[in-house]
C-alpha cells in the first residue's frame, strides 16, 4: 500500500520542480528585459522638454485673500506663490525609465523635481479647498477644486469634495462630466475615483439618466470603496 503513495509523492515533486523551473525562467526573462530597458534609458542623451505641458498656477482663481487672517490659509497661499515661480508638471503613472527614454537620462533629476512640485501642488489644493469649504466659502472651494481637476489630480478627496458641492447644487450633470476625465487618469487611484463619482452621481436628486449602461436608481450598483487617496498625492 505504500508504493502508490510513494509514486504519487515522486510525481508531485517532479511537477513542483518543473513549475519552479518555469517560474524562475519567466522571472529571469522579466529581469533581463527590465535591465536591458534600463541600460538603454541610462544611455539616452538629453532631449528638449518642449512637449511637456507645464502647469501655470492662476493665483486669482485660488482666492488668496479669502482667509487672509487664517494661519493655515496663509501657509497654503505661500506654497502656491512659491510654486507659481517654479516648473510644475504632472507625471503621475510614468516610470523614471520611460521618462529617461523619452527625454534623456540627463533630464531625469529635473523632471523628478518638477513632478514633486506637482505632488505638493495637488496636496495643497485639496487641503486649501477643504479649509475653504469648512469655513463656509463654498464657491471659492469649488474654484480651487475645479482647477485641481484641470491638472488631472488623482487625489480622491478632491473628487469627493467637489462631488459633494455639485450634489448640494443638484448638479448631477457636473458630476457626470467628470467621469470621462477620470477614465483618462494614469493612476492606481483611477477606479477608486470613478467609484466615488458614480456613487455621488447616482445619489444626486436631479439625476434621471443612465451612466455606462447602469440604471442610476439601482441601489445594488452603488459604487463602494475605501476612502484612500493616492500614495503619491494625498
Amino acid at each position: 500500500m505504500k508504493f502508490p503513495i510513494l509514486a504519487s509523492s515522486i510525481v508531485f515533486v517532479i511537477w513542483l520542480a518543473v513549475m519552479i523551473h518555469k517560474s524562475n525562467s519567466s522571472g529571469n526573462k522579466s529581469r533581463e528585459s527590465f535591465w536591458e530597458k534600463e541600460i538603454r534609458a541610462d544611455a539616452t542623451s538629453g532631449k528638449p522638454l518642449d512637449d511637456i505641458a507645464f502647469i501655470t498656477i492662476p493665483m486669482e482663481r485660488l482666492h488668496p485673500d479669502t482667509l487672509a487672517n487664517d494661519p493655515r490659509a496663509a501657509e497654503y497661499v505661500e506654497r502656491f506663490t512659491y510654486l507659481s515661480n517654479e516648473k510644475v508638471v504632472n507625471l503621475t503613472g510614468i516610470t523614471n525609465t520611460d521618462l529617461k527614454l523619452k527625454y534623456g537620462a540627463p533630464n531625469i533629476e529635473k523632471l523628478m523635481r518638477y513632478d514633486q512640485n506637482y505632488t505638493t501642488l495637488a496636496r495643497t489644493l485639496q487641503e486649501y479647498a477643504q479649509l475653504l469649504y469648512d469655513k463656509g466659502h463654498i464657491a471659492e472651494a469649488k474654484d480651487v477644486l475645479e482647477f485641481a481637476l484641470e491638472t488631472h489630480t488623482d487625489v480622491s478627496g478632491s473628487y469627493r469634495l467637489i462631488s459633494e458641492i455639485y450634489k448640494s447644487e443638484g448638479n448631477a450633470d457636473a458630476i457626470r462630466s467628470l467621469l470621462p476625465e477620470a477614465e483618462k487618469l494614469n493612476s492606481v487611484m483611477k477606479q477608486h475615483i470613478i467609484d466615488i463619482l458614480m456613487d455621488y452621481y447616482k445619489t444626486t436628486p436631479s439625476n434621471t439618466d443612465t451612466v455606462h449602461g447602469t440604471d442610476t436608481a439601482t441601489d445594488a450598483d452603488t459604487a463602494t470603496g475605501a476612502d484612500t487617496d493616492s500614495t503619491d498625492k494625498d
